[in-house]
């Protein structure tokens, strides 16, 4: 019991030190916001209205607020931090690089320190508390590539009601309004940014360019080319939409029979790695004694480091293996 009091400690104490100073920053960002939107009202008088009555929270980009405004001013500025900062807005997860960054460390220290104490072996404790530290990052990973993988599947909808527009009379841009407003995320907020951009004052080239940026998909970028070479050659717009909106759909189509035909490589994959761990997990309830050797001796310990990090290999190698681009 007296071990885990100086961790208790430990823990207790990086975490205090980590909510006091977000407070304090929380505190000042308070204030500077204060002093800019009493600026704003005596020059303008209108700082809380915008064109056409729309909020001003509406016009503004705001980046989400994380706890180290400090450490997120400074990881934009890196090819990594802004490739982290990317990833976090096309997840939609709302975090700053710092929340991550927070989180990230907290659980390291948490869940390395628990290992640490309960297998008493320091390396068990810092392998899984890099294992902890990866998770916030998957998780970002994986929403981000169910997000994008969202707006695949509805994009051909956007593509059709933009081109309906377009054959019924309206602009390009009344197209990309109406798409806005009828789809959900994350097709439509995607597409009200664009609208937005462009209906500020920034150029149409710009602005889909933006949008192939944030949404990095080749059929994206395929929209956005034949919108502007559309408007530099001429040529019917509502009918290159949709055939684009056909080519997309039938893409889809071929990616779903991928994925059932290699169902079976990736359901291999699972089993693999679950096989061993359901044993432990039997042999630890029907002979307790004689796993209890991998736990406490250090050449069992080894074993399983080696092992669990065998089965990770070979589960991604079999992912990559199965993972065929369309």
């Amino acid at each position: 019991m007296q071990e885990w009091i100086p961790i208790g400690v430990f823990v207790v104490g990086t975490v205090g030190v980590v909510l006091l100073y977000a407070a304090i920053v929380r505190f000042s960002e308070r204030g500077d916001d204060k002093k800019l939107k009493k600026r704003l009202s005596e020059l303008g008088g209108a700082a809380s209205t915008a064109v056409d009555g729309a909020p001003e929270s509406d016009l503004v980009k705001r980046r989400a607020a994380g706890p180290l405004s400090g450490l997120d001013r400074l990881l934009s500025r890196t090819n990594r931090g802004f490739r982290l900062e990317r990833w976090l807005e096309q997840s939609g997860v709302g975090l700053s690089p710092s929340a991550v960054m927070v989180i990230a460390v907290a659980a390291a220290v948490v869940v390395g320190s628990l290992v640490a104490v309960l297998v008493r072996l320091p390396l068990a404790g810092l392998g899984a508390g890099a294992v902890a530290a990866a998770v916030p990052f998957i998780v970002v990973r994986q929403r981000r590539a169910g997000r994008l993988r969202r707006f695949e599947e509805h994009f051909p909808e956007a593509l059709d009601l933009i081109g309906r527009a377009v054959r019924a009379g309206h602009g390009f841009t009344a197209g990309l309004k109406m798409a806005a407003d009828e789809l959900d995320d994350p097709v439509g907020p995607e597409f009200r940014k664009t609208f937005d951009e462009q209906n500020f004052g920034l150029p149409l080239k710009d602005a889909l360019a933006n949008l192939a940026e944030r949404v990095p998909l080749l059929d994206v970028r395929f929209f956005a080319t034949a919108v502007l070479i559309q408007r530099e050659t001429g040529g019917n717009l509502a009918e290159i939409l949709e055939n684009l909106a056909s080519v997309v759909r039938e893409r889809f189509k071929i990616l779903r029979q991928v994925r059932v035909h290699t169902a079976h490589g990736r359901f291999t994959a699972w089993v693999l790695l679950a096989l061993p761990v359901g044993l432990c997990m039997a042999l630890s309830v029907i002979n307790p004694e004689h796993m209890n050797l991998l736990f406490n001796e250090p050449m069992g310990q080894t074993m399983l480091l080696t092992a669990a990090t065998m089965q990770v290999i070979g589960y991604l190698w079999i992912k990559r293996v199965v993972r065929i681009e369309v």
